[in-house]
């Protein structure tokens, strides 16, 4: 179990240029607020995308049924992190004290069943409540089969799901990186006029498949992906992330440690950026050049800038004629908190607020660069505290997490998940057109203009009870008692047949009633 130093260091984040040694360092929940996870979900979640690791959950199996899949990440090849494995500990086992040899069983299990190049374990409460020494258990199955064991002691307790990512990619630095050199570069794919450069992507889970509309791009122009922790990756690569000329630092929030670390340990030099939008992802592309100094590269990546944003830009402009102005309340955290607004102001839509609750000081600092100084930022989720913003700033549509689409529904307001529940990739040029797709889709369904409407039994029920007869025997002014056929000579012909002249009044009634609403 980690001490009480351990976790302190983790949360004194020297690259955080807010960190106070505290963990003020970075956004802390409210008592009583959900703080969005525990530190094994965030642990787990920051790693399940290396693909053909086993990935087991020492603990209950609530642990592992509850976090499983929860995160809509792509593979492109192996699929053995689609498959969870848990120790599965109950009272009895806790109780004889056989949670460790549970654990090393599960390890056997599975690498005999799969034969996997390496085995993550995630430590839960209850095993670090009771002491289990998952370290010594990882190293002796290491020295029995042979397979990496990495240990990663991220129990619930310890903190939020922020110092989960941040376990996680220490767990990483510590145990994984730096263990094998990049395989060469095979002579298919050199380039004599063009220069390699290898580079890491620390932070990207290709939520969706999304990261697959950007890899052309570094395809093209020479630029080698040794490793993206964690999306699509696989335990060869992240092996290998020490030798990388840049790293980019895609999401502030989860592994900023890792980023600062192997600047630390092998000089790689870092920035931070965003795919999600026109703007930002040429600016990261540029980012790349400037940092690698490379002038060729440089004047490539400008050539590939201008033809692609002139491309999109061309696709993207019948979308944006139905879209401008329309008014939008965006709550999500992180590097999504910012980076999409840029998105949805290149399509020339109004951000009316934007959510901040898993935010750090930089990403508030690039949402009023965005927005202004007075722009209104989020940290209250509540159904009643969004919902108001939605009516008081006259939102048109609400982009957020999956957990918040029952409370825009109920209230009969568009919806878009923006999430890594989503099924739809956003990143890149190419992501841009998909976004503007669903959004043009979701604010001109034609449901919203028949569930905001009165239900049809309602209104006829309401119709009628507005020119129902005080007496059941009248029927009009000057005929107000009915009579027996023939002796009523109001009506044309001489008579009214008993009960037509209920329902001709009724039905001029609401003949007119149509009228005044479509006039």
């Amino acid at each position: 179990m980690k001490s009480t130093k351990d976790i302190a260091a983790l949360l004194d984040e020297p690259a955080c240029e807010h960190n106070k040694k505290e963990k003020s360092g970075c956004a802390k929940p409210k008592p009583g607020a959900s703080a969005g996870g525990c530190a094994f979900d965030g642990a787990q979640i920051a790693l399940l995308p290396i693909a053909d690791v086993a990935h087991i959950v020492h603990g209950p199996i609530a642990c592992a049924g509850s976090s499983w899949d929860n995160r809509g990440t792509r593979s492109s090849g192996a699929d053995l992190y689609r498959i969870g494995m848990t120790t599965d500990l109950t009272e009895q086992d806790i109780v004889m004290g056989r949670s460790e040899k549970r654990l090393f069983h599960a390890i056997k299990q599975a690498i005999d069943s799969y034969h996997p190049p390496a085995v993550f374990i995630y430590n839960t409460c209850v095993p670090a409540l009771v002491g289990d020494d998952i370290n010594a258990v990882c190293k002796s199955a290491e020295e029995r089969w042979g397979v990496p064991v990495v240990p990663i002691d991220s129990a619930g307790f310890y903190g939020t799901k922020n110092l989960g990512n941040r376990i996680a990619g220490d767990a990483m630095v510590n145990h994984v990186i730096g263990t094998r050199d990049p395989d060469p570069l095979p002579l298919t794919v050199q380039r004599a006029e063009i220069k390699i450069h290898d580079v890491n992507l620390i932070g990207e889970y290709n939520i969706a498949g999304e990261f697959w509309h950007v890899l052309p791009l570094f395809d093209e122009l020479g630029l080698r992906i040794l490793c993206t922790l964690s999306g699509d990756a696989r335990f060869r690569e992240v092996q290998t992330m020490h030798k990388a000329e840049v790293n980019m630092m895609v999401c502030s929030k989860a592994m900023v440690n890792v980023a600062r670390k192997l600047q630390q340990k092998y000089g790689t030099p870092w920035f931070e950026g965003s795919y999600y939008g026109i703007t930002d992802t040429s600016q990261s592309l540029r980012d790349f050049a400037k940092v690698l100094n490379d002038a060729d590269l440089t004047e490539r990546t400008e050539a590939l800038i201008l033809r692609e944003e002139a491309r999109i830009r061309k696709e993207l402009e019948p979308w944006k004629a139905r879209l401008k102005g329309k008014r939008v309340l965006l709550f999500t955290g992180g590097v999504k908190s910012w980076s999409v607004i840029s998105a949805l102001q290149d399509l020339g839509m109004v951000v009316v607020a934007t959510g901040t609750k898993k935010s750090t000081e930089e990403d508030k600092a690039r949402i009023r660069e965005l927005m202004g100084e007075d722009t209104v930022m989020i940290d209250d989720g509540s159904p009643r505290a969004l919902l108001k913003i939605v009516h008081d700033y006259k939102a048109d549509i609400l982009i957020a997490g999956g957990r918040n689409m029952y409370t825009a529904l109920k209230a009969k307001v568009p919806f878009l998940d923006i999430n890594q529940e989503r099924e739809f990739g956003y990143e890149g040029y190419q992501g841009m057109l998909e976004l503007v797709r669903q959004l043009a889709l979701t604010i001109e369904s034609p449901v919203w203009e028949a569930v905001r409407a009165p239900a049809p039994w309602k209104v006829r029920n309401k119709e009628k009870d507005l020119f129902k007869s005080p007496h059941p025997n009248l029927i009009m002014p000057d005929c107000p008692v009915r009579h027996p056929a023939g002796e009523c000579k109001s009506a044309p012909g001489g008579f009214v047949p008993e009960g037509e002249g209920t329902h001709a009044l009724e039905s001029a009634a609401l003949n007119v009633i149509k009228e005044v609403n479509n006039g």
